[in-house]
């Protein structure tokens, strides 16, 4: 099976089609070389399984390379996965994910961002930048 799959796309500005090659991703092309260090039982270990499960899919569906995979995580157990995953990624500050995701995604459109995030760190610390990202 080739790791390469031909999909069709038409630029809005394009009225010809053109075929983009992207990879065929597994599962394993998204789990890093990092072990988890959470406690034992906690959900944080079915989201970063469900989300290395998925991202194939995700980025067959959409079109988007692996390399345009960004993750933004801010402080606190949670905000732990970017490392997890192996993809791009960054962990910010307290409170301060949603801010810095949105200036990566007006200054680099082409990137599927997303944002990894706690209670505290999205609704106390970070609630006050909730209101500037929205």
């Amino acid at each position: 099976m080739s790791d390469l799959i031909k999909v069709k796309t038409t630029e809005p500005a394009e009225q010809d089609s053109q075929a983009i090659e992207i990879k065929n991703y597994q599962r394993d092309d998204f789990v890093s070389d990092q072990t988890p260090r959470w406690c034992p039982g906690c959900g944080d270990y079915s989201i970063l399984a469900q989300l290395q499960r998925t991202m194939p899919q995700i980025c067959l569906e959409t079109n988007t390379p692996k390399e345009n995979m960004v993750f933004i995580s801010g402080i606190g157990c949670s905000s732990r996965l970017p490392y997890y995953m192996n993809t791009y990624g960054f962990h910010s500050i307290h409170g301060r994910a949603l801010t810095l995701a949105l200036g990566l995604k007006v200054s680099r459109p082409e990137l599927m961002t997303w944002v990894i995030t706690g209670d505290g760190d999205a609704l106390s610390i970070g609630g006050n930048h909730l209101m500037h990202s929205l």
